[in-house]
């Protein structure tokens, strides 16, 4: 039966294409199908006497060394100038297959000046299991370089201390995925809401048939599907492809106070209000003047301190805002007045101060 709807739902795809609408793919992610941090440390060696001088960078050496049947004298400091200790991180894909590549960024973790010419020796990668699931090793690609003189001075564009190695880890260790495991693919909403989600129902049992989609709360969606796993992979790409027109978001005004940022969403309305801002300057100057003693006087040449303090205020316009006003209508209200992002932001907290602003305020 499912290999029938697959079938069906191919032909009828490419007839219809709903317009204005995202695909399911752009709207949720697969249930299971996620992305594994991977961690390491190790040495980065062949540095141009940029490396680090911290013991641990010592102590991690000394070990390799034992490795290799090299026993260091107790005592002895190798001084190590051509060595950093770094950390090491990947992020290992979804189905990722043991002997494949992946890219690696190296970090230090001690107090070397740069990592540029230098070479990763072989670090184990793990997760959060504590298992291995990669091993690393190559020589970097750092993008930023620094330059000292003997005064001191120095220069630095981007970042020395880290480092990329392109294709840098070899998979050891698969990560097994559910993907295959029961009678149902779920799909995650990006962003949980109750509409959206009955409205990818709606798509996918419109076009699949009835009872084939259930959702489970705004963020989760159920879809039966074969258990045969040729067949699941044709039914998802099917799936994914599907296009729903998702719900408005909630109406919300987003200000970032430090970069003076503010977003103003689609269905945020104003209730009525009348609003002035105005802005209150106080210019301090200060006017030094040399006072000379009489002649007769045998007194010393001072300088007399002559502070001006001036308070000016602009004017301000008050402006209305009618019942129900638009996203529109804001902005030309606030680019009539000439606010700046700082005087927008005021104006905004007051407004839901007031329970005007018929939207959720975030500051970040």
């Amino acid at each position: 039966m499912i290999r029938k709807l697959i079938a069906v739902f191919a032909l009828t795809a490419l007839c219809v294409a709903p317009v204005m609408a995202d695909r399911l793919k752009d709207l949720a992610k697969v249930k299971g199908v996620r992305n594994n941090q991977l961690i390491g440390y190790g040495l980065v060696v062949g540095l141009d006497g940029t490396g680090d001088k911290a013991p641990f960078t010592n102590q991690t050496f000394r070990n390799m060394m034992n490795q290799f049947g090299i026993t260091l004298p107790d005592g002895v400091n190798p001084n190590l100038a051509n060595v950093a200790a770094v950390t090491v991180s990947a992020t290992l894909p979804a189905f990722a297959k043991a002997g494949q590549e992946l890219d690696i960024t190296v970090s230090s973790i001690g107090n070397a000046d740069s990592l540029r010419g230098g070479t990763l020796l072989m670090t184990p990668l793990k997760g959060a299991d504590g298992q291995v699931y990669a091993m690393a090793q190559g020589s970097l690609v750092v993008g930023g370089f620094g330059a000292q003189g003997q005064d001191g001075s120095r220069i630095t564009v981007n970042v020395p201390s880290v480092g990329r190695i392109p294709n840098g880890a070899t998979i050891e260790r698969e990560v097994e995925s559910p993907f295959n495991r029961g009678d149902t693919i779920t799909f995650n909403l990006l962003r949980s809401d109750f509409t959206t989600a009955r409205r990818v129902v709606e798509a996918i049992n419109g076009r699949l048939g009835p009872d084939m989609a259930y959702a489970h709360d705004a963020t989760s969606i159920s879809v039966r599907a074969p258990r045969d796993p040729s067949q699941r992979v044709s039914f998802l790409s099917i799936l994914e492809n599907i296009e729903v027109d998702p719900a408005q978001e909630a109406a919300r005004v987003v200000i970032n106070s430090r970069t003076g940022t503010i977003v103003v969403g689609q269905n945020v309305k104003v209730s009525p209000a009348a609003i002035t801002h105005g802005n209150l300057t106080v210019t301090i100057q200060e006017n030094p003047e040399v006072v000379q003693p009489n002649p007769l006087a045998q007194g010393d040449t001072a300088v007399q301190q002559n502070t001006q303090i001036a308070v000016t205020e602009d004017p301000a316009r008050m402006f209305q805002f009618g019942p129900a006003t638009t996203l529109n209508e804001i902005v030309q209200a606030v680019n009539q007045v000439g606010a700046a992002p700082g005087d927008v932001m005021a104006v905004l907290e007051a407004l839901k101060q007031a329970g005007a602003l018929r939207a959720e305020l975030i500051v970040i």
